[in-house]
This record gives structure tokens, C-alpha cells and sequence, in this order.
């Protein structure tokens, strides 16, 4: 791929769209773009912890897994989400989670110890760098108050309300989930069964706060769904 249309996709990226042209050539150097199809794995858990990636286009889910075979759905991320989020600075780390493509993708990849040279003459990017993360930690905290201050019912809708932001578009009044999930899948993210989270979605439809669309899309309106937690 020439070097301008990685600079064109580079700037594309949430953590790259402010910086300076000749930062994007730093940035440039030491990038790659890579082409996934849907149902690969970009890394495994336990897998040495040694590139970053951005997500140019498609979807990707992180999750992690038991020696059960059970997965807990960390998050599913769109284009311009930056993974992974965690031990990257650390030398000797491993993946903490596994990375498998949900729709076709496009990533920029970038090794981490090229990475960090870049970020010790950037304090800018560090700094957005930092922003970043710290928005993870607010939400992993936010994650970690609803299992303990929540009933089921309540983290069901909160899930419901959190796709909304990070992976839902508007329309109108309501937010349609733009990635296809399974209850199955639902239900790892907050830990719970797939029965008991179709119980909840059923009772949701039945109040008008949810519903699929013809293809299948999860449809949510966002503001009734909120007044049931306040």
C-alpha cells in the first residue's frame, strides 16, 4: 500500500486525527496495514503482547476465555478503536484477552517498542494516549458498579444503554445496534445466562423499549431505556 493512503488512514484514527503532518510520518514508518476476514483471530489470549492495532474499518470482538471454553465479551470495537488496552508498556507481557475479527477489517498494526520511541519525542500524543485509557478505566469501573450495586434486569438495560454509545447509530428517536450479537453473546457481557437475558429482552420488547428490525438489527430506544434506571 503507498505510504499517502496510510497517511490518509492513519489520520482517520481517533488517537492520530490531531496531529501534524510530519507526526503522521513518524507514525507512517513504523506502520503496516493488515487485512482480516471475518472469523479470524488477530492474536490469542496468552499470545506474546508485542504490536498495537488500530481499526481502520470493521468490527472486531475482544474477549477472554476459560479453560471451560466459556468467553466473556469484553467489548466490540468499530473503526477508529485502538487494542489492546492493557499491559502494553510492560515488558514480557502477554495478550490478556483474545482478539477475533466480528466483520471483515482492515488494521493498521504498529510494534510497541517502536510505538513508545515515538511517544517519548510526542507529549501530545501521550497525552491523548493518556485520555484514552483513562476513559477505559472509567468504564471498567462503571462495569465493576454494576455487578455489585445491580440486579440482573438493571444490567441488562444498562448493557442495552452502553451499546447505544459504542456501537449503535440514531435514528430518529431510536439507536439500532450496528453489529450482530446472539443472547449467547449478549449475556457475556455482563455475566449472566442466555435464558435469563432473553427473559429481560422479551420483557423489554413487550414495554416497546426494544425490537428488531427486518434483518435482524437490534433496535433500542435509548431515553425510555433510561428512565428505567434513574
Amino acid at each position: 500500500m503507498r505510504m499517502a493512503t496510510i497517511e490518509q488512514e492513519l489520520k482517520t484514527v481517533s488517537i492520530f486525527n490531531e496531529l501534524e503532518d510530519e507526526e503522521i510520518f513518524r507514525i507512517d514508518e513504523i506502520a503496516q496495514t493488515r487485512f482480516y476476514k471475518e472469523k479470524m483471530y488477530v492474536f490469542m489470549q496468552g499470545d506474546p503482547l508485542d504490536r498495537l492495532f488500530f481499526i481502520q474499518s470493521g468490527k472486531v470482538k475482544i474477549y477472554k476465555g476459560d479453560g471451560s471454553g466459556r468467553e466473556q465479551i469484553v467489548s466490540i470495537l468499530d473503526a477508529g478503536a485502538m487494542f489492546p488496552h492493557a499491559g502494553f508498556f510492560q515488558k514480557g507481557q502477554v495478550c490478556p484477552a483474545t482478539a477475533e475479527v466480528l466483520e471483515d477489517a482492515e488494521l493498521i498494526v504498529i510494534p510497541i517498542s517502536d510505538f513508545e520511541k515515538v511517544l517519548l519525542s510526542n507529549p501530545a500524543l501521550c497525552i491523548k494516549l493518556f485520555k484514552v485509557l483513562g476513559e477505559l478505566i472509567v468504564d471498567l469501573q462503571n462495569r465493576l458498579e454494576e455487578q455489585i450495586l445491580h440486579d440482573t434486569y438493571e444490567r441488562v438495560v444498562m448493557l442495552l444503554l452502553r451499546l447505544c454509545k459504542t456501537n449503535g447509530v440514531k435514528h430518529h428517536d431510536i439507536y439500532k445496534i450496528t453489529t450482530h450479537l446472539t443472547n449467547r453473546e449478549l449475556a457475556s457481557m455482563i455475566g449472566t445466562s442466555r435464558e435469563t437475558f432473553s427473559r429481560t429482552v422479551n420483557d423489554l420488547k413487550k414495554k416497546g423499549c426494544v425490537a428488531f428490525d427486518e434483518k435482524g438489527y437490534l433496535m433500542i430506544d435509548r431515553e425510555v431505556l433510561k428512565e428505567m434506571i434513574l
